[in-house]
């Protein structure tokens, strides 16, 4: 599952106009302006110090007496050093007006890549920016991020816990032994879906980032949803900055409100569920959704010691309810909070398990590959299974029949 939100950037040049910005306090009485020179000045130093990791450095960025604003900025730069960031910032305009004590705040275009990020190109998106003049020629950074709107990536939200393996990173938000120890969970679940991605698809040796927000609300931040987009969704895989026609790198982000309640198997399953999306890149696919997700859930429990009445138990009841659907299920019935969206996952499920056992685990992997690829479904059902979708929807009922009794 994937949340593509297409963002934009522009740079603002700035007319030569004589500008007299007054600095609070001044004997004038006039509201102070922004100082986007300044501002400027103090992105860079703040870049420097997330390059290298110097929480010290960034902190020093806070306005004088400000602990939270330190705090917050040298937990981004421990961050940021942790997960081998490399970060470019740069002025973009301000947004909305400048409060009497001189604070506003500004679009900042920011590009950033983790040391184990895939994609060619670094993520991209303008993030909201507080400033407040410190003196008369330095600027001072209070914070990251709208409350209203605005993409905020997990690094600039505040401490992160994070614990790596060969070709994996995980970022869980919040610092002390509990995020540690929620880090290293995390890492071992991942380390385990990437093998049970390896056994179906052994030729795939990319990396993998999980991101695990403090909260269902810090997710749709992350990735720039409205809110309550997430609060039902245990994980997404998605392009870090919601771009679908770029090849920047794409993460698997965990819904920790939702995924903590699972069992482990519960669990296990669903983030190696969201590995086969990354290792297949489906997060920028326009393939029929009951292929994509049923394929995905293929993976994660080929090897899972389940009864298929208990793998299918949701869709087998509205079977027994509401007779056989009509057609394998599409777009609308995988949208973010529609009903019966667990049944709607397990009949994707069976119409590949159909396709595996009619003519084996290769076949089925041909199949999703080519129609990731780009062949029609038609064509790639006929090629691999001698199959039309008709035929195959007829054996995907009738299984679902048998199953119901």
């Amino acid at each position: 599952m994937a949340v593509l939100v297409a963002s934009a950037v522009i740079w603002v040049v700035l007319d030569d106009a004589p500008y007299d910005a007054d600095l609070p306090g001044s004997s004038n009485g006039n509201a102070p302006g922004p100082l986007p020179a300044l501002a400027a000045e103090t992105l860079d130093a703040l870049q420097d110090a997330l390059d290298t990791g110097d929480a010290a450095a960034a902190s020093e960025l806070a306005p004088p007496g400000d602990d939270r604003a330190a705090r917050l900025l040298g937990d981004v730069a421990s961050g940021a050093g942790s997960l081998g960031l490399s970060v470019d910032l740069r002025y973009v305009d301000e947004t909305g007006s400048v409060a009497a004590d001189g604070t506003w705040s500004a679009a900042v275009e920011t590009r950033w890549r983790y040391a184990d990020d895939t994609g060619s190109v670094p993520a991209r998106a303008e993030v909201t920016v507080s400033f407040r003049p410190d003196g008369p020629d330095h600027v001072a950074i209070l914070g990251f991020g709208d409350p209203d709107s605005g993409r905020l990536p997990i690094w600039l939200s505040g401490p992160l816990a994070v614990a790596t393996a060969r070709g994996i990173t995980v970022a869980v938000a919040g610092h002390g032994a509990l995020s540690r120890s929620e880090a290293a969970r995390y890492l071992r679940l991942s380390t385990e879906a990437v093998g049970v991605v390896h056994r179906v698809l052994p030729s795939w040796h990319g990396r993998l980032v999980v991101e695990v927000p403090a909260s269902s609300a810090a997710l749709d931040r992350a990735m720039d949803a409205s809110p309550g987009t997430s609060s039902g969704i245990a994980a997404v895989t998605a392009p870090v900055d919601g771009s679908p026609d770029t090849d920047s790198p794409v993460h698997v982000f965990v819904n920790p409100e939702v995924f903590d309640e699972l069992q482990p198997t519960g669990a296990q399953v669903v983030l190696s569920h969201e590995v086969v999306h990354l290792a297949t890149g489906a997060a920028r696919s326009n393939a029929v959704p009951w292929l994509v997700e049923g394929f995905a859930d293929y993976v994660a429990l080929r090897d899972v010691d389940l009864p298929v009445t208990t793998s299918a138990a949701q869709i087998i009841s509205q079977v027994r309810r509401d007779g056989v659907p009509s057609v394998l299920p599409g777009d609308a019935e995988f949208a973010t909070g529609s009903g019966h969206l667990g049944a709607t996952y397990e009949s994707a499920w069976l119409a590949c398990v159909l396709l595996a056992d009619r003519a084996g685990e290769p076949a089925l992997v041909a199949l999703y590959t080519d129609v990731l690829r780009g062949t029609p479904l038609a064509e790639a059902l006929g090629r691999h299974f001698a199959l039309t979708e008709s035929d195959l929807t007829r054996l995907w009922q009738r299984r679902l029949r048998d199953l119901a009794g």
